[in-house]
């Protein structure tokens, strides 16, 4: 290649920014031109995002600017949305314009898997981004507000949150918390408040230690919180959902956390796909495509038993690591590395002070837990800003 190689990186994840940070440490000067693609000008912290979405944190706190993590003059950030990849061109068509490329990095996220059940899509709301989260909270509240304009409809006060994995139990410990302080804001008695959490499978966080889900879920449910396991949702309308045994439970806030599914624009671009997921081979790569590579959930990776890893930040972040360094390598003709994700641990947050979690083979809850979390979040911060963004973020609970 007589030019300079031009790689450029679809998405400012976990997977998109901890490979941007990475070949701007490890490329010499000219050896390449990085561009990263992000529609925001900035990172959020994916998370983080259960608490403000309650109320319970400010939106800011998991947002981080692009500008204070790149070197600009090692990687070029460009604000824009992706429209459509063609692999066969090396292209990348943005909503203002084309890019073309050497190498490519796909990190552009997931999206919400509704399994085909009717109205999801249409009338629950989703915790997925900064905007989302700010419009959860805001409607929570203006449930709040409408109940004491319409008090005969106690459904304004029922809250469904549908799914029992991280995200389903991170953030009904933030809502449980928060209804306190909602109650005594907008003068409502606390006994009016629903919130119920429904999950299809047997059990609360699917593949989680029992002891541990027991713990939580009798936390929750001393938090206010109705559990319904092992109960589908059938359909989804403007006035509630419609579950297992035709039970209909009128809500005026439901939210979606029951699973994700990749990127749509991957299955346009013509990728062999799994519900919108590429699945990798050993060092990331797109089969029958060498110079392109597959991070966080637009990545399928098999674990030993031959089942998905589930598309967590902790194995987008160890992605971003390994694919920065197989495309030195594919730069400069060296043997690349295969990716083996390693588990340093799951920890999920109940609330305040609250959490449980597993770390190599010792179990954790309560305080202990908590604890664990702020120290991930903080190595987090830490492995992308160093100790000033550590300082300026470090305050998230």
């Amino acid at each position: 290649m007589s030019r300079v190689p031009r790689i450029v990186i679809l998405g400012a994840g976990y997977g998109g920014v901890v490979t941007s940070l990475r070949l701007q440490k490890m490329l010499n000067y000219n050896e390449a031109d990085v561009t990263l693609v992000n529609k925001h000008d900035y990172h959020y912290i994916t998370t983080h995002l259960h608490m403000p979405a309650a109320g319970t944190d400010n939106p800011e706190n998991a947002r981080v600017n692009i500008s204070s993590l790149i070197d600009e003059f090692k990687v070029d950030f460009v604000k824009s949305t992706v429209v459509q990849i063609r692999p066969n061109e090396k292209k990348v068509i943005l909503e203002d314009g084309t890019l073309s490329y050497d190498y490519l990095v796909i990190g552009l996220g997931g999206e919400p898997e509704t399994f085909g059940i009717p109205g999801l899509k249409e009338y629950a709301m989703t915790i997925r981004s900064i905007n989302s989260v700010r419009h959860i909270r805001e409607h929570i509240e203006y449930q709040f507000a409408r109940f004491k304009q319409e008090p005969d409809r106690k459904e304004l006060l029922t809250f469904v949150v549908g799914g029992a994995g991280f995200s389903g139990i991170e953030f009904i410990g933030e809502l449980a918390d928060r209804i306190p302080e909602l109650c005594k804001e907008f003068d409502v008695e606390p006994s009016l408040v629903n919130i119920y959490n429904i999950e299809a499978a047997p059990t609360a966080l699917p593949g989680f230690d029992p002891e541990l889900v027991e713990y939580a879920m009798r936390l929750l449910t001393d938090k206010g919180v109705t559990f319904r396991i092992a109960t589908a949702i059938k359909e989804c309308t403007p006035e509630g959902v419609l579950i297992a045994g035709d039970e209909f439970i009128k809500a005026g806030t439901v939210i979606w956390t029951g699973g994700i599914r990749g990127n749509h624009l991957l299955e346009d671009a013509g990728f062999e796909t799994m519900r919108g997921r590429i699945k990798v081979d050993e060092f990331l790569r797109a089969p029958g495509h060498d110079n392109i590579f597959v991070t966080g959930d637009c990545s399928l990776v098999m674990n030993p038993e031959g089942r998905p890893y589930p598309p967590t930040a902790q194995i987008a972040t160890q992605q971003g690591d390994n694919c920065a360094y197989n495309l030195v390598a594919s730069i400069r003709g060296s043997s690349l590395k295969e990716f083996s994700f390693v588990n340093r641990g799951t920890v999920a947050s109940l609330g305040r002070g609250e959490a449980i979690g597993i770390v190599g083979t010792k179990k954790m809850k309560g305080s202990t837990a908590a604890l664990m979390k702020k120290v991930i979040d903080m190595r987090y911060l830490y492995a992308i800003g160093g100790l000033p963004l550590v300082v300026r973020k470090g305050k998230i609970r």
